[in-house]
């Protein structure tokens, strides 16, 4: 699970700053302000890659999606592109706990042989 989420938070943390250059060109924002949000979201992009086994790193992955998503508010696109992540960050998870299971019962198998 840990690597298919990573891959994800690893698309996001790009698609944040991109979207941050985007925002720049509002005249209702300050840099300041979409470079304070706009990082926030990325740093916690990163931190989240290596947190993601440990309790609460999904649930913390869930809120950086609805985040993205409401970022639309602000920059259009990103409705889509966080739906996009949204659906990318569940099947992240979805068939990444499959994986780590089939692991588990593979390694079993091969400890009992």
């Amino acid at each position: 699970m840990r690597t298919l989420c990573a891959s994800t938070l690893i698309g996001e943390f790009f698609v944040i700053g991109f979207a941050g250059l985007v925002a720049m060109k509002s005249d209702d924002l300050t840099d300041a302000m979409v470079w304070t949000v706009c990082g926030t979201g990325m740093v916690l992009s990163v931190l989240l890659c290596g947190m993601i086994t440990r309790p609460g790193g999904v649930q913390l992955g869930w809120v950086l999606q609805v985040a993205l998503v409401l970022s639309g508010f602000v920059v259009p696109m990103m409705f889509i592109l966080g739906v996009v992540f949204a659906g990318l960050w569940w099947a992240s998870v979805h068939y990444g706990r499959k994986i780590d299971e089939a692991k588990a019962r593979w390694a079993a198998a091969q400890e009992a042989a």
